[in-house]
Formats: structure tokens, C-alpha cells, sequence
């Protein structure tokens, strides 16, 4: 069963260095009690050359159609690994990183500033690595999702 309350953001563009990252790609994803019928989606990109995101209309989608991919995204994640520290490296080699928040986990690679060249103690594997692509797959389906 879905959580009634969470917070999903994928961020395209998480690799840093001497500046930080220049993200492509902000999505935000939220479902409240306040409003438990709508999931609402929040898409930010940011053309070659611009400075800054620009936003596209929001939209909302039906809680219901939302529900089993936001199911199979909380069950990927709770079984991932991050970097440690925090923030030090792309453990997944795809430049995106994901945060996913709800009453039953709390999940987030790359931190909020991204991720800097640096080596984690932790390394994904393959399958791990997969598992994280699918993740990406479900935000990317819950975005192009009609209302």
C-alpha cells in the first residue's frame, strides 16, 4: 500500500566539483491528507545555455493511479544504498539523484547541493545499479501520467 503522505524529487544533473552542479531537470512529486483524492507533479528544466529552470504548468493526477508505482518505488529505495559520506560521489553513474520522503522511509542520494568528485565508501553494484534506473523509470511515469 502507498504511503497517504510523501515527497518524491528527481533532480537531473548532480555532479559537481569546484561549482556546483547545474541542474537540467528538478521534478517534485507530492501527495498530502490535505488533498488525498490528487498527487501533484512540479517539472523545472533548464534549456543548454540558460542560467536558470524554468518551470511548465503543474499538474495534478488521480492518488489512485499513482499508487502502486509510488508502491514499487518506496520497496526499490528501501533496499538502496547511498553514498557515505554524504554527497562524494554518483554511485549510480547516472547524474540524478532522488529524494523520496514519507512516514515509512526516508530515502536520498547525491545531497541537496549534489554530489563532488570524490570516492564513496560505499559502491552500488550492477544490480543495485538497475534497481536505481528502474526507480528513475517509475518518476518518469508518474510524471507523464495524464490527470
Amino acid at each position: 500500500m502507498a504511503p497517504s503522505e510523501y515527497y518524491i524529487r528527481l533532480q537531473r544533473g548532480i555532479r559537481g566539483g569546484f561549482a556546483p552542479p547545474r541542474p537540467s531537470e528538478v521534478v517534485q512529486i507530492t501527495h498530502s491528507s490535505a488533498s488525498p483524492e490528487t498527487v501533484l507533479v512540479a517539472v523545472e528544466t533548464r534549456a543548454d545555455g540558460s542560467a536558470g529552470l524554468t518551470a511548465a504548468a503543474p499538474k495534478s493526477v488521480a492518488a489512485t493511479k499513482a499508487s502502486t508505482l509510488v508502491e514499487e518505488l518506496q520497496s526499490l529505495l528501501k533496499d538502496l544504498p547511498v553514498e557515505t559520506p554524504r554527497g562524494t560521489a554518483d554511485i549510480y553513474g547516472l547524474d540524478i539523484g532522488i529524494t523520496f520522503g514519507s512516514s515509512e522511509l526516508e530515502w536520498a542520494n547525491g545531497s541537496g547541493a549534489g554530489c563532488g568528485p570524490g570516492q564513496s565508501e560505499v559502491q552500488a553494484t550492477e544490480e543495485q545499479k538497475a534497481k536505481f534506473k528502474r526507480a528513475v523509470e517509475i518518476v518518469e511515469q508518474l510524471v507523464a501520467q495524464e490527470a
